[in-house]
């Protein structure tokens, strides 16, 4: 009986792999090499790659900063509507991101409250670079707040008791202790974040169509040309993401088994 009980348990797994597994597979395959060629040699592709690449690494690196704030005070210190903010925290996730590009538009556009203040600066939204960093870090610092949080909260607090004991502040219990022994947490949501940012479609699209990050140019691509043109482009951005997540997790699991023998 058990047996048979791996074995359903077997095909079901195979089922789920295979969901995940087919339709990469069947790009990275399916591509013909002349459209692979063609594409590398597209500046448009490649620039709207390197675009998408560093545009998702900017709104993640101040996802990390402002995020692993909020993440340390919903944990470590106790405030009225904490649970409101931690629900707020999560619509990003639930609403549909075509609806959170209007919202964005709404505060960022020419006419928004703090697009006229960052005007004053010379800082535009609508169509630029910044607009893309907003969009992409709106629907990406969720996970990272919420991978922070649950690491923040693995922590055995004896171990901050003991910091402050021996006189560190929180400011140094803070970058001692709680970053340290939260790191994989901190490492995890960082690449959830920005893999998120990458793929981001929906709110960028509304806030910022040029210049085209990767997302926007496929579906600009498939709409115009059809599914032979948009092939190559998907084809970059899978291997590309593959092999930066394979690098990412290779790092991350390097570090973690640093921070053990410490």
């Amino acid at each position: 009986m058990k047996r048979y009980r791996f074995y359903i348990i077997l095909v079901f797994a195979l089922l789920g792999l295979s969901f995940i597994i087919l339709p990469i597979a069947s790009i990275i395959f399916g591509t013909p090499l002349s459209s692979i060629k063609s594409a590398f040699l597209d500046r448009e592709i490649i620039n709207s790659i390197i675009l998408t690449i560093s545009a998702g690494l900017i709104s993640t690196a101040i996802g990390l900063l402002i995020g692993i704030p909020v993440s340390y005070l919903i944990v470590f210190k106790n405030f009225k509507g904490k649970k409101l903010v931690e629900s707020i925290i999560d619509i990003p996730i639930m609403i549909p991101h075509t609806a959170a590009g209007i919202a964005l538009l709404t505060i960022f556009g020419s006419r928004g409250y703090l697009g006229k203040i960052f005007s004053i600066f010379g800082i535009r939204f609508v169509g630029t670079m910044a607009g893309i960093v907003i969009g992409m870090m709106f629907v990406s610092i969720t996970y990272l707040i919420n991978a922070t949080k649950e690491g923040f909260r693995s922590i055995d607090k004896n171990y901050i008791k003991v910091a402050r004991s021996l006189g560190a502040n929180d400011f140094g219990t803070f970058f001692r202790v709680i970053i340290p022994l939260s790191l994989k947490d901190v490492i995890s949501g960082t690449i959830m974040s920005w893999a998120r940012a990458i793929s981001e479609f929906g709110a960028i699209i509304i806030l910022a169509y040029h210049p085209m990050v990767a997302p926007v140019l496929v579906y600009e691509r498939f709409t115009t040309y059809g599914l032979a043109y948009s092939k190559p482009i998907v084809f970059l951005i899978t291997v590309i993401s593959l092999a930066i997540f394979l690098l990412l997790r290779i790092i991350s699991g390097k570090m973690k088994n640093y921070n053990k023998n410490r």
